[in-house]
């Protein structure tokens, strides 16, 4: 694992929601907006920005955990920015805290964590399951 980063460090990564990201369940459409569901995912993506940058090539992140608190909605085709912060890094666990925005609007926040492993120990654990 790559050690150049330093806590504090930001990485932003802004999407545009789209259709496929509406809170949709059961081929139902519950609310035209962004789903908490779809906001997880791309706040895991915008944390993984540094996972990317900290795993050497036979290394891979894996998802620890993901914390998010939905505070306001953001509607189809609106872009959403979403800002990530290094918080720590503990031997090979490293966690980001994440805001997500619309303009000035706070659309959620929270942390996500991810462990960084050799590939050959993913491959292994998830042999077992």
């Amino acid at each position: 694992m790559k050690s150049h980063l330093k806590i504090g460090e930001i990485r932003e990564v802004k999407h545009l929601v789209e259709k496929e990201d509406l809170a949709v369940f059961n081929n139902k459409t519950v609310h035209p907006v962004y789903s908490t569901f779809a906001l997880g995912r791309d706040a895991e993506w915008a944390c993984r920005q540094f996972v990317l940058e900290l795993k050497e090539d036979d290394e891979e992140g894996i998802g620890t955990f993901l914390h998010i608190e939905h505070r306001s909605p953001a509607l189809l085709s609106q872009e959403v920015v979403f800002v990530a912060e290094l918080k720590e890094i503990n031997g090979n666990n490293v966690i980001c805290s994440y805001q997500a925005k619309v303009g000035n609007r706070l659309i959620a926040d929270g942390e996500q964590g991810q462990k960084i492993l050799k590939k050959e120990k993913v491959k292994q654990l998830l042999s077992g399951v």
